[in-house]
């Protein structure tokens, strides 16, 4: 038997409360007495038992009510009952590692409902301390916070006495727990007295108290080590094992998380606290706030809401108890929320900020300008009063009338005609592009230097206002279309056609209007259809002429012609003595002299006129007969 334990690795031992498996030999006579005191005693429930019976039907029917893991006959060969014995063996180390992941599992859900459900942290942090130290048959459990400095530490629970509390420790003495700072890992030392991470002064520390292994698990909260859960063994417990620290790591971890929502939790009340706090000393002013019609609200230092007044819950689709306690922002929802911030930090500085625009959507889904206004209300506690009045409808109208006026401006400028709008006292209020181009001033330097004199000649601006105000050209405040002249920059007179009016405020004269149409393009072009109907009138007076040249030259070629031909016929029958000849060589002289004028009024081409008696004119013959300009 002995020879068999030894080869499959086993120890045999005395003790049944040291032993693991338990061969029974049912073949032994009286054995039934020992086998109840095996299955009996502390350890009996948890020992894995191996049967050895007789190869008979009354052998394995003694074995009923054992169960035993397994059994062996008398006919088994030893190499047998070796193979058996470790097989068994392994059985029950798996059978044993089940149990205690069981145990660790029912421990965990244990202590994360606990996290879960308790509100008193320190007793909290004591049972989980308590309990691991009873799971794992171990001298102490404790968990140590790290403190302000580099080398300080505060046990805040362990295992074996509920009152310790806010204890500081110098990690100078515990160098586990530096090292698992350091490298944010779990360190085990197994072998505690002998590790090479402790001092002699530890290590001898260590064996005074008998502890035999040391784990340090880290207690890691938002990525950074806080704290670290501190176990040491001593007594029978020898080491940890691997499953073993898998198991108080998933502890850590938990219970580092359970700290950080009992931070969170704490601070969430203490703001609560302090909130009510504040609202309460804010309640004066609650009862005068909530008869204005503005909407007002008093913020905590980080924008929080304390109070709210009704107009301003309506305003924001808000109640106020529901605002209370809410970031600022939450009840806004403002579009732009940097100006909104903008405006609470400079408050909170101690500047007051007032007429600032905010567009925001409520609750109800309603989109609305806020004019809002900031101011600090008390120093010592950096408190805000906001006041607020819905200006939606407003800055609609003001963004309407923005968009009327900028359309009415380009429609100004795009005028070709000028036009120029002055107060009372002839100052330029308006000056638009065609009044540049016009006048050759530019808008800002006509509204700077100029007045409403200077643009016309002497005289002129007063007796277009008294045109104005008479009844006489369009009725009182009109004046219809007259023309007039502006005087340039480079001094030129400009024609224009021009219509004024006054404008009226409250059946007061406020300003006049002109519109001015520049006349020299047109007077131009009438000056040029004038050159040209003269150029048509003469050019017909010509065709008149020549053509009356032609009918007078050939009307008066054939009466002439007999005159000129008698006359000769006379002369040549007279003689020169005779006295009738002379008159008729004169006749002759004389019709040849007219031929002449005939022929030049045929050769007529243009009209050529001369100066006669006084102030008359002639026709030209000579010129407008002449074929040279």
């Amino acid at each position: 038997m002995n020879a068999a334990a030894e080869r499959a690795g086993l120890r045999v031992v005395d003790n049944p409360d040291d032993a693991a498996l338990a061969l029974v030999d049912l073949t032994a006579p009286g054995c039934g007495p020992a086998v109840v005191e095996l299955l009996t005693s502390l350890n009996g429930p948890h020992l894995t038992l191996l049967a050895l019976v007789s190869p008979d039907p009354r052998g394995f029917a003694a074995v009923d009510t054992l169960r035993p893991t397994d059994i062996l006959t008398h006919q088994g060969l030893p190499h047998e009952l070796t193979w058996r014995l470790q097989r068994a063996a392994e059985r029950h180390r798996e059978r044993e590692e089940q149990a205690r992941s069981q145990t660790d599992l029912a421990l965990l859900l244990e202590l994360t409902a606990d996290y879960a459900e308790s509100s008193d942290v320190e007793a909290l942090l004591h049972g989980v301390t308590r309990r691991l130290a009873e799971q794992l048959d171990i001298a102490r459990a404790t968990l140590v916070m790290l403190g302000g400095g580099a080398d300080e530490g505060i046990i805040v629970a362990a295992s074996d006495d509920p009152g310790l509390k806010d204890l500081r420790i110098d990690l100078a003495r515990y160098p586990e727990i530096r090292e698992v700072v350091r490298t944010g890992k779990p360190v085990v030392m197994q072998e505690a007295a002998t590790h090479p991470l402790l001092g002699d002064l530890e290590r001898r520390a260590v064996a005074a108290r008998g502890i035999h292994a040391i784990a340090a698990l880290p207690l890691p909260i938002r990525g950074e080590v806080r704290g670290v859960l501190l176990l040491r063994a001593a007594g029978r417990r020898r080491a940890f094992s691997a499953r073993e620290i898998d198991f108080l790591t998933t502890v850590a971890h938990a219970t580092a998380v359970a700290l950080r929502s009992a931070s969170v939790l704490q601070s969430v009340q203490t703001a609560r606290l302090a909130a009510e706090e504040k609202a309460a000393s804010f309640k004066p002013y609650q009862l005068f706030f909530a008869h204005v019609s503005e909407g007002v609200a008093i913020l905590d230092d980080k924008a929080g809401v304390l109070s709210l007044n009704p107009s301003g819950a309506q305003m924001l689709d808000t109640p106020a108890n529901e605002a209370r306690g809410k970031h600022l922002h939450q009840i806004t929802q403002p579009l732009d929320e940097n100006v909104l911030m903008e405006l609470v930090t400079s408050a909170s500085r101690g500047e007051a900020r007032s007429g600032v625009d905010v567009e925001v959507r409520t609750p109800a889904g309603r989109c609305l300008t806020l004019s809002m206004s900031a101011a600090p209300l008390r120093d010592e506690d950096a408190a805000t009063i906001l006041s607020f009045r819905d200006v939606t409808h407003a800055r609609k109208l003001e963004d309407e009338l923005r968009n009327t006026k900028d359309f009415l401006e380009r429609l100004i400028d795009s005028s070709v005609d000028a036009i120029i709008a002055a107060d009372l006292k002839g100052r330029i209020i308006l000056f638009n592009k065609g009044a540049e181009a016009m006048c050759g001033y530019s808008a800002a330097e006509a509204q700077e230097k100029l007045t409403v004199l200077e643009l016309y000649p002497p005289g002129v601006a007063q007796r277009v206002m008294a045109q104005l105000r008479g009844p006489e050209l369009g009725g009182r405040g009109r004046l219809s279309l007259i023309r007039e002249e502006l005087v340039h920059r480079s001094g030129e007179r400009v024609p224009v056609n021009m219509t004024a009016s006054i404008v009226y405020e409250g059946g007061r004269e406020s300003f006049s209007v002109g519109i001015f149409t520049d006349l020299r393009d047109r007077m131009q072009l009438e000056r040029k259809l004038s050159d040209v109907e003269n150029r048509l009138e003469e050019s017909e007076k010509s065709a008149v002429i020549v053509a009356l040249a032609g009918t007078a030259a050939h009307e008066l070629n054939q009466p002439l012609t007999s005159v000129m031909g008698y006359a000769e016929l006379l002369k040549r029958k007279l003689k020169e003595d005779d006295f009738a000849w002379r008159p008729v060589d004169i006749i002759y002289r004389e019709a040849e002299r007219m031929a002449e004028i005939v022929r030049k009024i045929g050769k007529i081409t243009r009209y050529e006129v001369k100066s006669y008696v006084g102030a008359q004119q002639i026709l030209d013959l000579d010129k407008a007969s002449s074929h040279e300009e």
